[in-house]
């Protein structure tokens, strides 16, 4: 299951966080001290190791039995969490269906200003993407056009 995708600026700001286990009050039922502590590893983690990585360059960990794939685009750090069967290869997965929809969306790798003008486009891929803690598209082509908020004439 595909836990959580979090967006980071530069400085470490969350910009999205999606968790995907809504329906089990957010992070699997942990404590919003612990969502916290989550937070604070991520986005530690990311200013440890995401200097100097050039943009998707993909970087792998694993912490308290999940798997967690990283990397940067442009002005942005993404992260994706998961665990059992979305391991450190099919988080990579993941992570290449998010940068391709996130530089189809931005048209470059973006800056965080871009990124947020972008956001509603942004959370509407990501929604495409990854539902309710599994991958669900990866095809850009397919992701694009159901964003476009009109009814899909194929199949």
């Amino acid at each position: 299951m595909i836990l959580a995708v979090l967006f980071a600026n530069v400085e470490g700001n969350i910009l999205i966080e999606r968790v995907e286990l809504e329906h089990c009050c957010r992070f699997s039922g942990v404590p919003a001290e612990e969502r916290l502590h989550w937070r604070s590893f991520l986005v530690k983690l990311g200013a440890d190791n995401l200097k100097g990585v050039r943009n998707e360059e993909l970087l792998v960990a694993s912490h308290k039995s999940v798997y967690i794939v990283y990397t940067v685009l442009g002005d942005v750090s993404i992260f994706i969490v998961g665990k059992d069967e979305y391991d450190e290869l099919a988080l990579a997965e993941v992570i290449f269906a998010i940068t391709s929809a996130l530089k189809d969306v931005c048209g470059k790798p973006p800056t965080e200003r871009l990124f947020l003008d972008k956001y509603g486009k942004i959370c509407l891929c990501l929604d495409e993407i990854v539902w309710k803690g599994l991958l669900e598209n990866t095809d850009k082509e397919r992701v694009r056009r159901l964003t476009r908020l009109k009814p899909p004439t194929e199949f």
